[in-house]
């Protein structure tokens, strides 16, 4: 089997994992729960503190939960009994460099004059 680099399908490829992450963001409970882990940072949160912070069932937030795994960007660890989730920052990281990629076209990115 011949194998060739194209550079097209590398960029779909990129551009694929980034609509999967937005897609994934694009839903309250799960923005909301991406920043929430964000925030809480390395530590992460336990599935049980993110379904009391929102008063949501157990198995809607498992729902969404795996719809943010499955875009790459939260994890989940098993600490013994528990689970904890955290947001996977270099998903996050890479995400923001694909939507700000040529920004500006190399200009600084302040403050665009309205005429």
């Amino acid at each position: 089997m011949e194998t060739t680099t194209d550079l097209t399908s590398t960029a779909t490829l990129e551009e694929s994992a980034a609509l999967s992450a937005l897609a994934a963001l694009a839903q309250p409970l799960r923005l909301r729960v991406f920043r929430a882990l964000v925030v809480a940072g390395p530590q992460g949160l336990t599935p049980g503190e993110l379904a009391a912070r929102w008063q949501v069932p157990g198995n809607t937030l498992s729902f969404h939960l795996k719809e943010l795994v499955h875009a790459g960007l939260i994890t989940q660890e098993r600490d013994g009994r528990s689970l904890i989730c955290r947001a996977e920052f270099g998903r996050m990281n890479a995400l923001l460099g694909y939507l700000t990629e040529h920004c500006c076209q190399g200009e600084s990115c302040g403050a665009i004059p309205r005429p």
